[in-house]
């Protein structure tokens, strides 16, 4: 037993980075409870093995007495003393009582005792080393898939990507070294779990204070994130230094920085903006290169309304609402994005107008005003140049109508003589 101990602890301490002291620790808490019953006398049973020889030994503190009604717990004084000169009755006395097959014993009920322990102190390691780690980014290797969770190796550990923290562009493959964000360290019934993430908005700031140096000394402020993982991500940055451009900071110089950023995260559109503490300023920043027309809070729903050109409406919006639904996340806002029709109500009022001035001037209806304003006739100027049948041909009426109206329009017309 010794050389297979020894060979056991040198491979558990190399390989499993397990200190040897708590593997005795373990082995012997582990010999002891699968081997009570191979000891005659176990009261207050210890297991004693030397690290460095592998040698087992068992000893056990029986009570002195003159009659021995216990053959488990008590030993006779003349037997006492053969281990202790003084024993009295009453006395405690530590004896040796390693059975001669221990070493046999031990290899056949203690093995998977041993292992199990093994496991445990393995989990408790894995959970004191990432207890602390949640939030930091970590590499590791593609291991195996489990449905659709990917298995992730880190070195000594294993971690978990579950289906819902993946990146639904990204493809995985058995080997692919990837980095991802650890969201969470669970000590579950199963042991402990580490939980990655590439899909967390937070793995996008991680990787913003690992380029770029100056949020990692706090000379720029990461104030808000808003992501759709593999598609697009909109992140507000501000200084306290005027001397400092956040924005440029993060691009870096000719977009190294955020060149980095989006190629880890394959691709993903990033927009970088200036934050501002007023909403109204956050939300324009957040919607360029779309102009805004108008923009009105409602602090009691949080809701703004904004208002683009129809040419813009589109690009302010976003591919399917998103540009729209992260300038919401960012800002914490509700976000409602209209096209602006002010210029084509104020110039309806300018032809609803100009038709009721012609009814008025020239001594027609309502209906006859507005066609005529339709098809351009919107002044008595313009009239009075037109011919009678064209006036005529655009009201649907006979000759002599359109004669009265022209001759109307020009009695009407500045110019006319009194």
């Amino acid at each position: 037993m010794n050389a297979e101990m020894l060979t056991m602890l040198d491979y558990l301490e190399r390989e499993r980075g397990i200190s040897r002291e708590v593997l005795v620790e373990a082995i012997s808490g582990a010999l002891l409870t699968a081997s009570k019953k191979a000891f005659a006398t176990a009261r207050e049973l210890r297991i004693d093995i030397n690290p460095k020889t592998g040698d087992i030994r068992a000893f056990a503190k029986p009570l002195v007495v003159e009659k021995v009604t216990n053959l488990h717990d008590e030993i006779t004084l003349a037997k006492a003393r053969q281990f202790k000169a003084d024993a009295q009755i009453g006395d405690e006395v530590e004896i040796e009582v390693t059975p001669k097959d221990f070493g046999r014993i031990a290899a056949q009920t203690a093995r998977q005792a041993i292992m199990q322990r093994i496991r445990q102190i393995e989990k408790d390691m894995i959970y004191e080393e990432f207890k602390d780690r949640a939030g930091e980014i970590v590499s590791g290797t593609v291991r195996r898939f489990e449905r659709s969770d990917v298995i992730i190796d880190l070195g000594r550990f294993e971690a978990t990507m579950p289906s819902r923290e993946r990146v639904p562009t990204e493809e995985y493959s058995v080997g692919d070294r990837i980095r991802a964000y650890v969201v969470a360290v669970e000590n579950g019934a199963r042991g402990p779990e580490i939980i990655l993430s590439r899909s967390h908005p937070n793995f996008v700031r991680r990787l913003f204070e690992v380029e770029v140096s100056e949020i990692g000394d706090r000379t720029v402020e990461l104030k808000a994130i808003a992501r759709e993982a593999g598609a697009r991500t909109k992140v507000a940055v501000h200084s306290a230094d005027d001397k400092v451009d956040p924005v440029g900071a993060c691009v870096g110089m000719r977009g190294a920085r955020v060149k980095n950023i989006v190629r880890e995260l394959n691709n993903e559109k990033v927009d970088i903006i200036r934050w501002h503490a007023d909403p109204q300023e956050l939300v324009k920043e957040a919607l360029k290169p779309a102009k805004i027309h108008s923009i009105v809070l409602d602090p009691v729903a949080k809701k703004i309304s904004v208002t683009v050109s129809k040419d813009e409406l589109s690009q302010a919006i976003g591919r399917r609402g998103q540009n729209a639904r992260l300038t919401a996340k960012l800002t914490g806002w509700d976000i409602d994005i209209n096209e602006d029709k002010s210029k084509e109500e104020a110039f309806q009022n300018q032809k609803t107008q100009a038709a009721h001035s012609l009814a008025d001037q020239l001594g027609i209806t309502q209906e006859q005003a507005d066609k005529l304003t339709l098809s351009g006739m919107n002044s008595l100027e313009v009239i009075v140049m037109c011919e009678a049948e064209d006036i005529a041909g655009i009201l649907g009426a006979d000759l002599a109508t359109g004669e009265r109206i022209l001759e109307a329009a020009k009695a009407a017309s500045p110019g006319a003589v009194a």
